[in-house]
């Protein structure tokens, strides 16, 4: 184990499980990777700092794997309810405090919650409303939920707005901030208030998402 890095075990190589695996590693993370799938063990064996073949439904089988030495533990085992149920558990009972855990129903959502998970995850939900935002709008290109309906927007400037301030917007009219401007690589901040807009720049707002929208329409 890492002793100046988070280690993590992710139980469930798919591709959600492993996406957040080798991100985690990519960032400079112990990855313990779990599955019983051969096939996916050996694929990730070699970017992983461990991919093993263990049966997460087994507490004496995770403990033997090293798992209960994790700081955090991700089940990415949504579409099969019993395994994701018993290896969180089992992770809880080799004590592993902080669990992730993916969800695929209401029902599996509120079993994990009651099991203690930290925090459950609907990767296909999320992915849905972040397609359905930016097929609604094409001018946002990302954005990310704060909650209490405030998100950040990262906003593509329209072609109308070439060679415009930011204070020609009139942010305050729509209670929107703006974080800053990207041009490129470049981040320009509050400089954006005085140079002008060129075609490809990027445009971050904080706001909520009926002001969000708002402005976006009167462009």
């Amino acid at each position: 184990m890492a002793n100046n890095a988070t280690n993590f075990a992710v139980i469930g190589l798919g591709n959600f499980g492993s996406t957040v695996a080798t991100e985690l590693k990519r960032f400079g993370n112990y990855v313990i990777g779990i599955d019983m799938d051969e096939g996916r063990v050996s694929r990730h064996a070699e970017p992983l700092d461990q991919a093993l073949i263990v049966d997460a439904r087994s507490d004496e089988a995770l403990r033997d794997a090293g798992v209960g030495e994790c700081d955090v533990g991700v089940v990415a085992l949504g579409h099969d309810f019993e395994a994701s149920v018993l290896a969180t558990m089992n992770l809880r009972l080799i004590g592993v405090d902080k669990i992730w855990a993916k969800a695929v129903s209401k029902t599996h959502h509120r079993i994990l919650n009651h099991i203690g998970v930290e925090r459950v995850i609907h990767p296909e939900v999320r992915m849905g409303e972040q397609v359905a935002q930016i097929l609604h709008n094409p001018l946002i290109r990302d954005y990310v939920s704060l909650g209490n309906t405030f998100h950040v927007v990262n906003m593509r400037i329209p072609e109308a707005l070439t060679g415009k301030c930011l204070r020609d917007l009139d942010l305050k009219r729509f209670d929107l901030r703006c974080l800053g401007v990207m041009r490129g690589t470049e981040f320009i901040g509050r400089d954006g208030d005085t140079c002008e807009f060129e075609g490809d720049d990027m445009l971050l707002l904080l706001g909520r998402r009926k002001d969000l929208r708002a402005f976006t329409q009167s462009l």
